[in-house]
This record gives C-alpha cells, structure tokens and sequence, in this order.
C-alpha cells in the first residue's frame, strides 16, 4: 500500500510532537515536507528527521505533488487561511484548536473544507486520552444512568509566558476551550447557556493584559445536564486534570496521573507521589492516539471524529464565556452563533 505523505506547518512543541509521533510509529505514513516561519528551524529539523523537502511557504507546500495531507501546528492566526489553503490544493487536513479566535473565520475555514470535499479533523486530544475515553464508554452505556452533572478541573502548573497570552485569546479560548469541547463531548448535546466567574489571583501582569487566571464556569446543556468547569493558571503540585460525571445510578471519574504510584505510610500520615509535570507528559497517549485516528481516516475514507463544527462550538462557549464575565450574567448561545 502507498504511504500516506503529509505535510507539517509549524514546528514548536506540537508540530514535533506529531512529527516524532507518525515517524517513530506510523510506518504507513510519512512526513515527506515541513514548513516554518523560521526556515533554518525547519531545516534543521528537516535534516534530523530526513525530510527532503522545505518549502518557503505553507502555500508551496500543499501545491507540491508530494503530500496528500496536512498537520497544521502554527501559530493560531494562521489557521483558518492554513486550511482555506489547503482545502483548495485538495489536501486533507488535522488542524490544530482552535481554527481561529473569530466565529465567522472559524465557520468559513469548516464549510471551505466541506465544499473542496476534503476531510478536516481538529486537534482536541484529550478525546483521545484512554482515561476519558472509558468515561465516555460508561456514560454511553448507561453505567451511571442519566447524567446530570459534569466536573472537570483543569489546571496549569504554572502559567505561559506574558508573550504567549498576549496573543493566545485569553484563558477561555486558549486553555478552557479544552474543557468546553470535554464537557460537550461527555453530555452529547449542546450547550444552551453559560455563566462564568473570572478573577486575577496568580498574576497581576496577566490582569494588565485584560485576561483572567482563575476562573469557574457553570455549562447548561439542551437536556439540563449542569457541567462545573473550575481552571487556574498556577498549581503548585503539578497539572492538575481530573474528571468526574454524576448521574441517577451513580458516578464514575478519572483523577490525576502520578509520576509514580509508591504509597510511604508513616506517623506523619500517608504520602504519594505528585501528578505530572505538564500536558505534553500527561497527554502524550493522546497526542498518539488522534494522529492514528487521522492516518486511519485517510486510508479508509471514514470520516473525521473531532470536526469543524466541534471547533466553532467550543470557540463559541469561549466566547460566551469570555462575555459572561465581562457582563456578569449568564450568556444564552443564540446570542453568540
């Protein structure tokens, strides 16, 4: 069988990540072209890895013969255009979230692909993630009986450069969008209100920025279903990723990740080890996980798992989010899409 050749625009963390991924575990796929807003970066990469081709621009790239696909991992504001681009060439597309911090530009990135006939997937990995996968499984399966609560805490270590977040579109659409897309992929309906609590209680510099560090957002979905969804830019002992869901036979929930699993008992008390570092050590499963699932859709023609309109749904609770706070009421969706 022809390999699958693929294109990667941008190599930071996650560019490398799928990178590394698909050339250590993917035999039936190849990555035959990188690109860069640093060239020499991309070359050096380049050479590391034994891709012959760096293009000048993302545009060279999905015009070449030589790829069938691409991994889009640039800088968010590149997304939407990134994806027009390709959707043109008639190159499919894993792009990562969110397409784009405009609604309109995020709709328009999703139906270009879906006039071209091309097959977009968005990168919202921790669908992915064995641990929430099975709670899935189980609250499909009726283990909990109908749910009526969502919890899902989700914290940072520490928070990312001033740089980053002057650029990244703000604690709901950089980090939370996250839990936004979880939340609506637990339930398996739609949110139909928000209502969110934002505060600066790690870093006064991201307050000067117009952006918030803390802050606890309550979901209401099409069904009633309630989702608690509590975020902070700084946890002192690790990432902190957990999640739980209640329903009317019962409650299932995954917690932290540990680097180890000792147990010292003492007379001090009971002591274990602290949750990982950061995302790329407690979801690098995941990272695995959604780049098999989209090597696998080129081969067999199935269609994409985590789609546009997830993106432009999680964008918009962003948004409601991000209004909810500013306005201090709840938001209804129809006043956002």
């Amino acid at each position: 069988m022809k390999k699958i050749r693929i294109g990667i625009a941008g190599l930071g963390r996650m560019g490398q990540i799928h990178l590394r991924n698909i050339h250590r575990y993917f035999p039936e796929a190849e990555v035959t072209a990188v690109v860069d807003k640093v060239k020499q970066h991309a070359e050096k990469i380049a050479v590391e890895f034994h891709i012959n081709t760096v293009p000048d621009s993302f545009e060279e790239m999905v015009e070449s013969q030589e790829i069938d696909a691409v991994v889009i991992s640039s800088p968010t504001d590149t997304h939407a255009m990134y994806i027009e681009m390709a959707a043109s060439a008639g190159r499919d597309i894993f792009c990562e979230k969110p397409f784009d911090l405009s609604l309109s530009k995020t709709r328009n990135a999703h139906v270009k692909a879906e006039q071209a006939g091309v097959k977009l997937m968005t990168g919202f990995n921790r669908r992915f993630d064995p641990e929430f996968q099975k709670i899935k499984t189980m609250v499909d399966s009726g283990s909990i009986g109908k749910t009526e609560i969502i919890k899902i805490t989700s914290r940072d270590p520490a928070p990312p450069s001033v740089e980053f977040l002057a650029s990244s579109g703000g604690l709901f659409a950089d980090m939370t969008i996250h839990d936004f897309d979880m939340a609506r992929y637990i339930s398996g309906t739609e949110v139909k209100e928000v209502y969110a609590v934002g505060k600066v209680m790690v870093d006064k510099a991201i307050g000067e920025l117009g952006d918030i560090d803390t802050a606890i957002t309550t979901l209401t979905f099409e069904d009633d279903t309630l989702a608690v969804i509590d975020n902070s830019r700084r946890a002192v002992y690790g990432y902190d990723q957990r999640l739980e869901v209640f329903g009317s036979k019962g409650m299932v929930q995954a917690g932290n990740m540990l680097h180890d699993t000792h147990c010292l008992t003492d007379v001090n008390g009971i002591h274990g080890a602290l949750p990982l570092d950061f995302f790329m050590d407690r979801y690098a499963t995941s990272y695995l996980n959604e780049i098999e699932v989209f090597i696998r859709l080129l081969q067999k023609g199935e269609e994409a798992t985590v789609t546009g309109h997830d993106c432009l749904m999680a964008i918009a609770i962003a948004q409601a989010a991000t209004a909810s706070v500013k306005e201090n009421r709840p938001v209804r969706m129809t006043e956002i899409i």
